[in-house]
């Protein structure tokens, strides 16, 4: 089996990782200074040397080219604007949350229930809303529709139905998207 090492410059690229201060082992590099001007091919002790004069760090930003191109720039930083933008990037998926009621739900439980669904839909989610029947509750079918009816009414103003009620066995179910 063969060992490698870890800070060999394969590792680091493939970790998505460039190179600073002393891990820049090539002899010589382009220098870019913190302004953004090109200061030329220098050596690397010379191009560290004027990193720690500025206080800052010697970043290798482009490995590819001959010589590397490297950067003096603050590294901590740089990690943390990049950081910054790779979670500006991100998306909000849409989840399906799900919201049981039955039909003898109180009227302060029917409140609190309408409440997170409204934080659900306010959060882009959709919401699943199931009105659940249990034994002698089946004959009283229509009790369960005034709820899921009221739900729907109370809801009217930030979701759409994107899918209609419909009977299920021994439920009903809805499902609202927000608009």
């Amino acid at each position: 089996m063969a060992l490698r090492r870890m800070d060999s410059p394969r590792d680091n690229r493939d970790l998505g990782k460039q190179r600073v201060n002393e891990s820049i082992r090539i002899s010589q590099v382009r220098v870019i200074s913190a302004e953004g001007a090109q200061l030329g091919i220098l050596n690397t002790s010379e191009a560290l040397a004027m990193a720690r004069q500025a206080g800052l760090d010697l970043v290798e930003v482009a490995s590819d080219s001959k010589p590397p191109v490297c950067r003096i720039m603050d590294y901590g930083k740089f990690r943390y604007q990049q950081k910054k933008r790779l979670t500006k990037q991100h998306t909000h998926q849409s989840k399906l949350k799900e919201v049981r009621f039955r039909p003898k739900t109180g009227e302060h439980d029917l409140t609190v229930k309408i409440n997170k669904a409204r934080e659900f839909l306010n959060n882009k989610d959709k919401v699943q809303i199931t009105v659940s029947f249990k034994g002698r509750e089946l004959a009283h079918i229509d009790e369960g529709e005034k709820v899921l009816k009221h739900l729907i009414a109370e809801l009217d103003e930030i979701s759409k139905i994107e899918s209609p009620p419909k009977r299920a066995e021994k439920r009903i179910v809805c499902t609202l998207a927000p608009k």
